[in-house]
């Protein structure tokens, strides 16, 4: 806004008078506009000083205007926020109100429950948990969930005393089609049944022809979308998940790239029958893992799906398929680590049988295994176990998994979409079995046997026995052993498993616990 300053003097020669007005309002405006004044008579110009200063008097109005309602505005504001703070300041005390009451509420009685002993079939995707036991340093595992699932549901009380066992401890990032767990369960059978234990004492509330309860409906409505209940089976008290399993079964995904899926197959045979695999894992000896033969019951490489029209599709899913008593730590992920190697054509089938021979070669050759997310946990079986489905709960289960299927599907088509395109323009392939490898990769391969080789079974043992981690002793008949004298690890239970395989397979096998892969 420009202001003009104009000063009224008596009345003097007209053309003086006008002469100093032209003046004044020259030099009020110089510097930002001129403006000339021609000859103005005194009434225009105080025509023009009364307009100007009516405008002042709008403005001032309309700044008051403003400036009152932006007092009310923060009082309007004041006001919301004290109710705001006033509704949060109810619902805590609410909450608190609820929580006091939840506490005196009588908590849940279970021993006046009869108790069931059941195998759970379940099936989960691992890629985003950190394995299926529970561990110490993270929550965000399998088991961690499941167990939350029980307690929510008062199916348990707690974990110490639920008789619990699992058939296999998958690591980060693997998944399961079939796992398997057995475990004590809150029950309605007051007349008694199969794997069922009746408090003494206690009144029959139920009929003994009740209905069961639906473990597979009640588990489902609490746990993730991504770790679903599939099957329940009643089982005698004395089963075990883990130590009445017959075989596990293991597939790993893979595309096939400009592999040699035939000549994985060959050396895939290699693996079958009993082995000593401590160039082919991850020698766990500081939790007490001491004996590495394992039996692999077959081993073969299977296309997911076959495409008749384009049989040499490098972007075709196989898997290799492993079944075994019983696996070592990374095991499988070392054994497909070697296929791809073989599949490359950068080492020989033969390789295999070099590095199951550990009077050749005692030391395991430094490699990198195979990523986690393709490895899956196919099949748990068992024999004699009468299944039990709940059909609506089934339903479900597969409307769940075909919503995952039709996200993935898509996504991957529009990748193998871009790909494609991308591939009209040039004929440079990046090979894609690299991406199944951990590490880097390297620029000029180096052959297994030639390169550095980690410590001996041995040197780990003197290593351990250093820390206090084993003990060396003198047998009956004079030898020397090595007993592992740390806290119960995730390998205990090694007396149970050689009698489990010595009974259904006829093997004297020794300290042959179920291992992490």
């Amino acid at each position: 806004m420009h202001h003009l300053s104009l000063v009224c003097q008596p009345p003097l020669n007209l053309k003086r008078r006008r002469r100093r007005m032209i003046i004044s309002h020259f030099n009020a405006a110089s510097g930002r506009i001129s403006v000339f004044v021609i000859a103005m008579s005194e009434e225009v110009l105080l025509a023009r000083v009364k307009a100007l200063e009516e405008e002042v008097e709008r403005l001032k109005a309309q700044l008051k205007v403003e400036r009152e309602r932006a007092k009310r505005e923060e009082r309007t504001e004041t006001s919301t926020s004290h109710q705001t703070e006033s509704l949060k300041h109810q619902e805590g005390e609410e909450n608190r109100s609820k929580q006091k009451k939840r506490g005196a509420e009588r908590p849940f009685d279970f021993s006046v429950h009869p108790r069931r002993h059941v195998a759970l079939r379940l099936a989960y995707l691992g890629w985003e948990y950190q394995g299926f036991a529970v561990q110490e340093n993270t929550d965000n595992t399998v088991e961690a969930r499941l167990f939350e699932a029980l307690l929510k549901t008062k199916l348990i009380q707690d974990r110490q005393t639920s008789n619990y066992h699992r058939c296999g401890r998958t690591d980060k990032g693997v998944s399961a089609f079939s796992q398997v767990i057995s475990i004590d369960l809150r029950s309605t059978q007051y007349g008694g049944g199969l794997g069922v234990t009746v408090p003494a004492g206690v009144e029959v509330k139920a009929k003994a022809s009740a209905e069961e309860l639906p473990y597979v409906k009640i588990l489902n409505r609490v746990l993730p979308q991504d770790i679903r209940i599939l099957q329940w089976a009643p089982v005698e008290t004395g089963f075990s998940a883990r130590f009445d399993c017959q075989s596990r079964t293991y597939r790993y995904y893979f595309p096939r790239g400009d592999l040699d899926v035939d000549l994985m197959a060959e050396a895939a045979k290699r693996y079958e029958g009993t082995h000593d695999f401590r160039n082919i894992c991850k020698m766990d000896v500081g939790n007490g893992v001491l004996q590495f033969q394992r039996t692999i019951l077959s081993a073969s490489i299977q296309p997911a799906q076959l495409n008749p029209t384009c049989p040499n599709d490098p972007h075709q899913l196989y898997f290799f398929q492993v079944k075994g008593l019983a696996f070592l730590y990374h095991q499988v992920r070392c054994m497909m680590a070697l296929l791809l190697l073989i599949g490359q054509k950068l080492e020989a089938p033969e390789i295999i049988e070099q590095l199951l021979d550990v009077e050749k070669n005692p030391r395991k050759p430094q490699y990198s295994m195979a990523v986690d997310y393709p490895l899956v946990l196919y099949d748990c079986h068992f024999e004699c176990v009468d299944w039990r489905n709940e059909l609506e709960e089934e339903n479900h289960v597969l409307n769940s998994l075909h919503q995952h299927w039709v996200q993935n599907a898509v996504k991957t088509q529009v990748l193998l979409s871009m790909i494609q395109g991308l591939q009209k323009t040039t004929t440079e392939m990046t090979s894609l079995q690299c991406w199944l490898m951990e590490g880097s990769r390297q620029k000029k391969y180096q052959p297994l046997l030639d390169r550095p080789r980690c410590q001996s079974l041995e040197s780990r043992i003197q290593h351990f026995v250093k820390r206090g981690r084993l003990e060396q002793e003198e047998g009956e008949n004079g030898e020397e052993t090595t007993v592992f004298r740390g806290k119960r690890s995730k390998h205990s239970h090694l007396t149970r498993t050689n009698q489990i395989l010595e009974q259904n397979h006829g093997e004297k096998t020794k300290d042959c616990p179920l291992q992490n892969l």
